[in-house]
Order: structure tokens, then sequence, then C-alpha cells
């Protein structure tokens, strides 16, 4: 066996991972900015903080609304450069403190006594940040930069949740559109790499795309042009290039035919899920060993991120 031939196929096997990687990570990125996804992980977190009915005057908080980051109003604005804020999607924990602190009405205070402190703050509407407060203030705690401590571990706690759970609903979206993807264009692993092992032609191609994509660190192509590389590849093993049993052939033929298809998908799926950027730094390590390590091809991975 050919040690160069069976590396030419690993790096065509890597390339294809990585560009179905790159297309899985724009539409999930095009996904969580049209549903808001991350905008409403966090309100779901202030809504522990102020309740329902104070998160409206929460956002509303000039320091909070200048937060909020433009975006085009739909999937047909791009044509006439039509922007509005969508929801806040992150937010400072040193900000919240403060805005918090605006709205409950402790900015500018300095020294309360017990009294005046537990009267501000049954004010606020039931919430956990409103039981926090009391929980503290029968401990003794009135000071109010001590309080502004308590405060900023609470929410620091809180936005790493939001950020956490943001991660989980990206990560889901990746791997529902993984397996979407690889079999709307048939990318069997299997028949992928028998294909590489038994065409040069081929191997050469995906090789030469890889070193380039390495060299440019990365791609920013758009999506038709990741699915025009991809073509390139798949237009030799895609579902229309599927070889099937003989007509005639039994039934163990076909199980087993089927098997190995179901396998050859599922291992696309799952090594298409772990990202584009996981793929490019690998590709870079085996194309480019010199330049090896930091990543510079985005990725699906890189969506989750809070």
């Amino acid at each position: 066996m050919s040690i160069s031939q069976a590396l030419e196929v690993v790096i065509g096997l890597i390339f294809i991972y990585y560009v179905l990687g790159s297309i899985v990570s724009m539409v999930t990125q095009w996904i969580n900015e049209f549903l808001e996804t991350r905008g409403k992980a966090l309100e779901r977190y202030l809504v522990k903080i102020v309740g329902d009915k104070k998160l409206e005057d929460l956002i509303k908080l000039p320091q909070l609304q200048a937060l909020r980051p433009i975006r085009y109003k739909n999937f047909l604005s791009v044509f006439g450069s039509v922007t509005e804020p969508k929801k806040i999607e992150k937010i400072p924990v040193a900000t919240l403190v403060d805005a918090y602190f605006d709205l409950v009405g402790l900015t500018s205070k300095e020294n309360l006594n017990l009294a005046q402190l537990a009267e501000l703050v049954d004010k606020l509407p039931d919430s956990e940040g409103k039981q926090a407060f009391i929980q503290w203030i029968q401990q003794g705690v009135t000071n109010i930069d001590d309080l502004r401590k308590r405060t900023t571990a609470y929410f620091t706690g809180l936005m790493e949740q939001a950020s956490a759970t943001f991660r989980s609903n990206a990560r889901s979206f990746v791997i529902i559109l993984s397996i979407g993807v690889t079999v709307l264009f048939g990318t069997d692993s299997l028949q992928l790499a028998r294909t590489l092992w038994t065409n040069a032609e081929l191997r050469a191609l995906t090789v030469a795309k890889a070193e380039m994509v390495v060299q440019q660190e990365g791609t920013d192509a758009t999506i038709d042009d990741l699915i025009h590389e991809l073509g390139d590849m798949t237009i030799k093993i895609g579902w229309w290039q599927t070889e099937r049993p003989a007509a005639g052939a039994d039934a163990m033929t076909w199980i087993s035919f089927v098997l190995l298809k179901i396998l050859g998908l599922g291992v696309t799926a799952a090594a298409v899920s772990q990202g584009s950027s996981f793929w490019y730094d690998l590709l870079k390590k085996i194309v480019s060993p010199s330049k090896g390590g930091g990543g510079g091809g985005g990725g699906s991975d890189g969506e989750a991120k809070g």
C-alpha cells in the first residue's frame, strides 16, 4: 500500500468534511440570526433577574439599548439594505449590574438602613433576583458595595449559563444540519474513500484544493462557492453515482448495501458536525506541518460559542 496514496485519501476526506462543515456553519449562523436564538436565550436569564413584568423596563435602559445589534430586517432586506435593531445578544456583567442597580433604585444610594433597603427590594416583582437580594439582606448584607460584589458574582454565573444555553441550541442546529447536508449531497464516506483510492485525478484535485485553502488561511467563500467546490468532487460520488447491487441480487446483498450506505452517511454526518474549524486545523497540520496550529477557517463549532 502506498503511504502517499493513503495520505492523499485522508486529505481528500478531510477537505470534504471542511467544505461541508463550512456550509453547515453558514446556514447555522443564518438560522441563529433570523430566529435571534442568542438574544432569546439571554432574555430567559434576564427574566430570572427581574421577572417578566420588569424585563422590558430593564431592556429599555439606555446602556442596554446601545448593545442591540443592527442586522437586516429579514432575508429579503439585503436587496434594500433595510436594517433594524435586534434582541440584545450579550451584556458585559458590569453593565448589567449597573443597569440592575438603576432599575432597583440603588445607584445613587451609599448607605441604607435595613428598612430602607427592604422597602426598595419589596417593590421588585417576584424573581430569582429579588429572592437573592432578600436572602442577602436576611444574612445582614446591607452595604451597597457588598451587595454590588454579590450581584456581580451572581450575574456572572447567569451570563455563563445563558452562553451555555445558546451553545447547546446552536449545537443542535449543527447536528441536524450536518445530517441534512450529508443526506442532500449523498456524501458517503466509505464510497468517497474508495473513489479517492482508485481515482488518481480526483485525489490530485482534492489535494490541490486543500493546499489552496491552507495557503489562503481559510476561505471567505460564499455558500455558492462552497457548493461549487463540493460539486467538483461529489459529481463522481453523489447519490446519482451510487453503485447499487445488480438487478436480481439476493436480499443479503441489498441488506449489506443499505447498512454500509447508512454507515458511510453516518460517518460523514458525525465528522461534519465537528465543525469546519476542526477540520481546517487538522488539514493545516497535515498539508503544511510547519504552519500547524491556530485555526483560521471559521466553523460551525465557532457559531456555537456564547
